[in-house]
């Protein structure tokens, strides 16, 4: 394991590592659950896609792990798997066999990037104020999702039947619901174990709150099945599936939805681009991956490290693999900041997740059992962790803290990760542009503002 993943030059050990990738596993297994059911939406084999879900997530973070043995783990992207069922397939009218392939030549392109360095040169043009406002928003980003897994969040107006107007506004619960005293018990527990500085204190409480979980009513071990294969067979109903004639050749084969495919797969692009680089950004300087000294060798001209490189290249490769399974755009997961929280630094961390990955295959309905409520304090902590980088920005500067803000606010409040950067990059080329520092605006971060506009411009025309 040393010579392999050079645990002691990173500062970790087997354990820990081992921990780490556990951790990761639990606060991102939900997404094996999720996906199929966004994306059967579609017509799509649930089956097939439980287990082209699990593949791609598996196999993604392998080639994380051995390629560039990075401590991220990777999976069909919440948002991308929404736009690809909802805006692609329903409001766009492909069918998903289309949509796949479209996924498929977003990551083809998105891999040209990353080897001409193009996609590198777009990371290191971020000013380093944005850096610390992505880092502190997706620790939001990432709180609020833990809050609303908790049950702790409900909305007035859903609560009283309505789905419409001002009266559906987030509010806390009373707590009388047995699922958020779980969830509460589960915070408190990883609350205490963290200040007590216990070593693998995150998994520690999810363990320890599955099985108060149990007594609770919540927890149900009746349904397990240790080992069924029957989803597996489905998988040949959605893998390869954009090689028939529904796929490539319908997609470009009716000249009026040319435009609208191109408009698709440069949202895909974007979207899936600038998740990894907001991931990446917001948890590379805690990670070790993205330090200081990366992004002064990149603006004197440097390179950038080699396990950045290879991970932003294995995040794509990674896309590919999951259009050829049958998935939409897989990511790295930006809940890897649990894993990474929890002391993860290598690729060993990566290749413990990857594997539990692929154990849920046979072993799905066992994995269930983990509640959310086990997995959603962990979400909610790792954002108290993620909002040190807020130190670093200067708040009363108003040329400064305003692209923070919207990037902040429209991240973690619009609940999209690539719209929040897509904010802060335009506002802040209007604080240069209206201050006279037009020349400090890098030409790529002008590039992708103004090619955000125009992705907003055209799905306000084609809605």
């Amino acid at each position: 394991m040393e010579k392999l993943f050079r645990l002691k030059k990173y500062g970790s050990n087997v354990r820990t590592e081992l921990l780490a990738g556990i951790t990761t596993f639990f606060t991102m297994a939900y997404i094996i659950f999720v996906n199929p059911n966004i994306l059967s939406s579609t017509g799509m084999n649930w089956n097939g896609v439980f287990v082209a879900t699990c593949l791609a997530a598996a196999v993604g973070t392998l080639i994380m792990s051995f390629l560039a043995n990075l401590p991220y783990a990777q999976a069909p992207g919440m948002g991308l798997n929404a736009f690809f069922a909802y805006a692609v397939c329903a409001s766009m009218g492909f069918a998903w066999q289309e949509a796949l392939a479209m996924v498929f030549i977003c990551g083809l392109i998105s891999v040209t990037l990353t080897v001409t360095k193009v996609r590198k040169s777009l990371l290191l043009s971020i000013p380093r104020s944005i850096q610390n406002a992505i880092g502190g928003a997706i620790g939001l980003f990432i709180a609020y999702i833990g809050l609303k897994n908790a049950g702790i969040l409900e909305f007035a107006g859903t609560a009283e039947g309505l789905t419409t107007g001002a009266a559906a506004v987030p509010r806390l619960v009373n707590f009388t619901d047995r699922g958020v005293q779980l969830a509460l018990i589960g915070l408190l527990i990883m609350v205490v174990l963290m200040l007590l500085k216990i070593k693998g204190a995150l998994f520690i409480g999810i363990i320890a709150t599955t099985v108060i979980g149990i007594p609770m009513g919540i927890v149900d071990l009746s349904n397990i099945k240790w080992f069924d294969m029957s989803a597996v067979a489905d998988v040949k109903e959605v893998a390869f599936a954009f090689f028939g004639n529904t796929g490539f050749s319908s997609m470009f084969g009716d000249p009026t939805r040319i435009f609208l495919a191109i408009t698709a797969i440069i949202a895909f692009s974007l979207t899936d681009i600038f998740d990894t680089i907001g991931t990446f950004i917001g948890t590379g300087r805690q990670s070790g991956i993205f330090t200081d000294e990366d992004e002064k060798h990149l603006r004197e001209g440097g390179q950038l490290s080699t396990r950045l490189e290879r991970g932003l290249l294995a995040d794509m490769i990674a896309t590919v693999c999951g259009s050829l399974f049958g998935t939409s755009n897989v990511t790295t997961y930006v809940e890897s900041a649990t894993g990474i929280s929890a002391g993860g630094r290598t690729g060993l961390t990566s290749l413990t997740t990857g594997i539990l990955l692929l154990l849920c295959i046979p072993f799905a309905s066992v994995v269930g059992i983990v509640p959310a409520q086990a997995t959603a304090p962990v979400l909610i902590l790792v954002g108290v962790l993620m909002m040190a980088s807020f130190m670093h920005i200067r708040w009363d500067s108003f040329e400064e803290a305003l692209p923070v803000f919207f990037t902040v606010v429209i991240m973690a409040f619009g609940y999209s990760i690539s719209y929040g950067i897509a904010a802060g990059f335009i506002f802040y080329c209007i604080a240069k542009i209206c201050t006279g520092k037009i020349k400090e605006i890098h030409p790529l971060l002008g590039g992708a503002a103004l090619f955000f506009i125009l992705n907003f411009v055209l799905q306000a025309v084609t809605a």
